[in-house]
């Protein structure tokens, strides 16, 4: 009884007081990789949103510690990297419960991430796999369409881009995004220097999920 309490309250903790801005997150994780990359990256998103997608999300983005309880403040998390991830136990139910209770998590591969984040995820979610999301999810027709689904945003290994998601109860709690970068997409036009068509794609996109986040 004490459980299900507890995540009647977490969930409520992602709906707006009074009208105030609400805040996503940069997620930081150990094991030595680079969270942090892309300083950017968050607050272009952000920016777009608040412009073309009417959300009133505060404009400086957060960081919170994987274990932390703070993270049920946040409908979204985002996070990224191109190394080592390592979730420790009480990590990894930390994460589960925020996911399960409400919240998401965008994990956006710069390159490098996925085979050690798809080792960490077994921790949090031992008994469901990533599976590919099909281009007829909602989640790439909610605010701009995306027909063909993910969009290649960078190179990489030249591989076709991919989104992976776990669901639970049948929501996408967790999306992985790999082959697209969509994070280096959303940074300052002279980072990779990147065409505004280009960009424009990462930003809409961007958009999708952050609605898709706070919608579902």
């Amino acid at each position: 009884m004490k459980h299900i309490t507890l995540l009647i309250v977490l969930c409520f903790a992602f709906i707006p007081i009074d009208g105030k801005a609400q805040e996503i997150a940069l997620l930081k994780y150990k094991g030595g990789g680079d969270w942090y990359s892309n300083p950017t990256a968050l607050p272009n998103l952000i920016s777009f949103c608040n412009k073309f997608i009417n959300t009133k999300i505060s404009s400086k983005p957060q960081e919170v510690e994987v274990g932390n309880i703070d993270i049920f403040q946040y409908p979204y998390v985002h996070m990224t990297g191109h190394g080592n991830v390592f979730f420790s136990e009480s990590d990894a139910q930390n994460l589960k419960n925020y996911l399960i209770s409400g919240g998401f998590l965008h994990i956006d591969d710069n390159y490098g991430l996925k085979p050690f984040i798809t080792k960490e995820l077994k921790k949090v979610f031992p008994n469901n796999d990533l599976v590919e999301i099909p281009a007829s999810h909602i989640i790439f027709h909610t605010a701009f369409e995306f027909p063909e689904g993910l969009p290649k945003i960078h190179e990489h290994d030249g591989k076709r881009p991919q989104a992976f998601g776990i669901f639970y109860e049948d929501r996408l709690v967790l999306l992985f995004t790999y082959e697209s970068d969509l994070g280096d997409g959303w940074e300052d036009p002279e980072v990779h220097n990147d065409s505004e068509a280009v960009r424009t794609k990462a930003l809409q996109m961007g958009a999708n999920i952050i609605k898709y986040a706070f919608e579902n």
